[in-house]
């Protein structure tokens, strides 16, 4: 018999994510912070609402939400998930919350009985939606092998990197890059439009060559159009960036092309740019050379 599922956090990500479940045939009960989006996600999809994380009761229990303070109060705080779980629940973070925190809350979770697999992911909203994305698990072979089913029904590529902790290590680093990435695409148009260059040639061009990059196929042609339609919010790019750093700092390590991104990223937060997708780091590049692509 296939183990119920409870999925906390029906967001751009996380609603995606647990449509995937439905569609793989796993029975699920479902709480969200905002109750009229996970009404709406029943009456689509079907499964059972759930009043509160508490009511979330079920053998596997997976969280999509935004920070680690969010995946504690929803799995530890006086109404979370571990207050009714059933009798060794696994627990599955698929959120971005850094390796300390997953650690942390692993551990708590393991002193009340349970078990816990960090799983965060990388593909964004597209690749949630058609159950594609990649995902980078930290956790024990046994508890791996009892998350895989459900993995596999959203991911295409899911890696086992490690114990508790190490998905959340890779993911911050992946972002971290991507981030770095999507802010070099908007320095170069931005150079190029300074400079009178044709910027759909540009694209081709670099599309067709090493720099080439999926970052420049989701977020070329949006930023020349301006078209910050939020896949992957500004704000959760530069929690991750900043996540990546901390990382760094607690290794003795530098990533100075990361720590420069950030930089972006926030000047783009503090202008109010935080809820649209993170290609909206353009608009901050394009005040700094006095132009608009």
């Amino acid at each position: 018999m296939a183990e119920a599922v409870g999925f906390i956090g029906l967001g751009i990500m996380g609603s995606r994510q647990a449509a995937s479940l439905r569609r793989a045939g796993f029975e699920l009960t479902v709480y969200n912070r905002t109750r009229e989006r996970a009404e709406q996600w029943v009456a689509e999809h079907g499964g059972q609402l759930a009043e509160s994380p508490r009511e979330v009761v079920a053998d596997v229990v997976i969280t999509m939400v935004v920070d680690g303070a969010q995946v504690e109060q929803m799995l530890l705080g006086d109404d979370g998930a571990v207050q009714g779980a059933r009798e060794n629940t696994l627990f599955i973070d698929m959120s971005t919350i850094g390796p300390a925190d997953a650690r942390r809350i692993g551990a708590a979770l393991a002193e009340r009985g349970h078990r816990f697999v960090d799983a965060p992911v990388t593909g964004s909203a597209p690749k949630a939606e058609d159950g594609t994305l990649t995902i980078m698990a930290g956790g024990a072979d046994d508890d791996m092998a009892r998350a895989m089913p459900l993995l596999e029904a959203m991911g295409e590529l899911i890696v086992h990197v490690g114990p508790v902790g190490t998905g959340q290590q890779v993911k911050v680093l992946s972002n971290a890059v991507s981030a770095v990435n999507c802010a070099t695409l908007a320095q170069a148009l931005a150079v190029g439009r300074r400079a009178d260059v044709n910027l759909e040639a540009l694209l081709k061009v670099m599309g067709a060559g090493s720099a080439n990059s999926t970052m420049l196929q989701l977020k070329g042609e949006p930023m020349l159009t301006h078209d910050f339609t939020p896949l992957f919010k500004l704000e959760h790019m530069l929690k991750d960036v900043r996540l990546c750093l901390e990382e760094a700092r607690d290794a003795g390590a530098a990533f100075p092309a990361a720590a420069l991104a950030g930089e972006l990223y926030a000047a783009g937060a503090g202008r109010g740019l935080g809820d649209q997708d993170f290609a909206a780091v353009l608009e901050v590049v394009e005040s700094l050379n006095d132009t608009r692509v």
